[in-house]
Formats: C-alpha cells, structure tokens, sequence
C-alpha cells in the first residue's frame, strides 16, 4: 500500500513539471470556483437556497426541484472546467501547445455530454445528502460508502468523456471497466491527491490566519487568494495526472511522464478482472 502510495507521489511530481509547461492550467479551476462562489452569492441573496439549507423532515417536491437545480448549475460549472482543463493537459502530454481557449473550446464542443454527466451528478450527489441529512447513522454511512464508490468508479469519466466524446453512461461503464483492473492503485491515486489538497489548503488556510491576525486587510486581500491558488493547484495536478493515466490506459506514452511509474499505476489487479 505504502508502496503504492510513493509511486502516486512520483506522479504528482510529474503532474507539476507538466504544469510548469503550462502554467495557465491552473486558471480552469479557479475559473470554476470563482463562478460556483459568484452563484452562491447570487443565490444567498435571491433567497433560493432558503429551501436546501432548511432542515425539515421532509423536502417537497418545490424544495427538491430547488436542491436539483442547484446541484446541476454547480455540476455544470465543475464538470465544463474540469473538461477543458483535461482537454488542455491532453494536448500538451500528446505533444501540442494547449492554453486557455483551446481548453475551453474542447469542452464546448462536448457540451451535450457535458450537460448529460452534469444532470447525472447532480441527482447522484442530491440522493447521497438526502441519505446523508435524513438517514440517521445508517443513512450517513451508507452516503459516505456509496460516495466513494461513486468517485472511484468515475474516476476516469471526464477523460473519457473529453477523448471518446461518449454518452455519460458509456463514460461511466468504461470508467469502471478500468477500475476493475486498477482498485487498489486508483485508490491509492484518489487518497494521496487528497492528502494533498489538506496539505496545501490547510498551510494556505493557516497562512490567511496568521495574516488575518496580524490586519484584516492581509487576511483577505492576501490570504483568501492563496487559498484558492493552493487548492486550483491541487485539482490542476490531478486533472492532468488522470488525462495521462487515460492516455497511458489507451496505449499512448503520455510526454512528461515516465512509462514505468505509469505502469506501477496501472497495473492490473490480482484478481485479473477485466
């Protein structure tokens, strides 16, 4: 496991040098979370989210069309941005030189699957905090259960999505295709990705703390921006590691990236499912 772990390390390390090629990489993410900040504003003061922040029993069917409308605006905006930003690392580890509008160009042209795959997470993500707010113990472990599972088995669906311009359905029977073949390493990838975001967000955090302490000014004008630039990075670093993960899975030799670590990621399972 240790093992395993070291070489998603090493593939992070990779993840960065492609990201010093590309600097610009890193905007796709902070694009998403300025426009999710910007709808949440707009929704706090329209009153919208009054319905999904209450805390009743029962939602009603109004209550719950809000909740989905909600999800799938936030969805849309994550998946379009993680599309282009995979689109993006894709052309720069097939040789080419990306930037901001052929990322997000290449995602346009995949809006309708986009659109799709934003409706399906949506729903998915609704059911799971229904389960998580109104479930009890039993609802709340079974919502983290099934939202890992969720994550892993779509590990490799915006790639697929990018590359194969497939229905979600297919992205996501393809998806977990892969994973059979690669549980204990894409978990691997997934938990030291993670550890990276509590990493770098929370030495982002602490530093907006210690400036927040020493005049407001700092804090926010200083601090909240770090934060958000350590976080975009995170989620640049492994936009790209999965598009060469997609591209390894698929026979290419993605550049910047070394065949034997990616070969320690992809390696198949011991229980030869396919």
């Amino acid at each position: 496991m240790f093992n395993t772990i070291g070489h998603t390390f090493d593939l992070m390390k990779m993840s960065w040098r492609v990201l010093m090629l590309d600097r610009e990489l890193i905007l796709f993410p902070l694009m998403a979370g300025a426009m999710l900040v910007l709808m949440a504003v707009l929704g706090v003061l329209s009153g919208s989210v009054d319905a999904v922040a209450n805390e009743r029993e029962q939602l009603g069917g109004r209550d719950l069309a809000v909740a989905v409308a909600l999800a799938f605006c936030s969805s849309t905006i994550v998946v379009f941005f993680n599309a282009a930003l995979v689109a993006a690392a894709m052309e720069r580890l097939r040789g080419g030189d990306p930037n901001v509008v052929s990322g997000l160009r290449a995602a346009t042209e995949r809006l309708p699957q986009i659109l799709a795959w934003a409706l399906i997470t949506a729903v998915v993500t609704v059911i799971l905090r229904a389960l998580r707010e109104r479930g009890g113990i039993g609802g709340a472990i079974a919502s983290a259960i099934g939202g890992m599972a969720w994550d892993f088995a779509t590990f490799l669906v915006i790639p697929v999505l990018v590359a194969e311009g497939v229905g979600p359905i297919e992205a996501i029977r393809r998806s977990a295709s892969l994973l059979r073949r690669t549980w204990g390493r894409q978990v691997a990838a997934s938990f030291g990705f993670s550890i990276m975001v509590l990493i770098a967000g929370g030495g982002a955090a602490l530093l907006a703390v210690l400036l927040f302490l020493v005049h407001p000014v700092l804090g926010i004008g200083v601090g909240v921006p770090l934060v958000a630039l350590a976080i975009g990075m995170v989620a640049a670093l492994e936009g790209i590691f999965r598009a060469a993960l997609y591209d390894y899975a698929m026979g290419q030799t993605p550049h910047g990236f070394d065949t034997a670590t990616l070969a320690s990621a992809w390696q198949p399972s011991a229980s030869g499912l396919r």
